[in-house]
């Protein structure tokens, strides 16, 4: 049996179909590893950038003093720290250990 001669139009016709097959496959292997890395981030996180429960640092309140002054009550170490921020910089004004949030009455 004698194979026939492929037409140059059926041969191109199927080397573009390969080559949408490779980059289809190509941008499914991208997209399952992107998928991957999230998901390691999320499960081990990234160093350096931890995702509540370890963070020493947080705002605890903040009050709009004028059009450019802005007043944030900043907790750190079990210490409450108030703060004034303006266009020139930054003023601590006050410092105090941090209240434990327990029930109100």
């Amino acid at each position: 049996m004698l194979l026939e001669p492929v037409s140059p139009s059926a041969m191109e016709i199927f080397m573009d179909m390969t080559d949408a097959l490779r980059y289809f496959g190509a941008l499914a292997i991208v997209l399952a590893l992107v998928g991957v890395a999230g998901l390691a981030l999320r499960r081990f996180g990234l160093p350096g950038f931890s995702g509540g429960a370890g963070r020493r640092l947080s705002v605890v309140e903040t009050q709009m003093l004028g059009k450019n002054h802005r007043l944030f009550i900043v907790r750190c170490d079990g210490m409450e720290h108030v703060l004034v921020t303006a266009p020139q910089g930054a003023s601590l004004i006050a410092s105090a250990p941090a209240k434990l949030a327990g029930p109100q009455s």
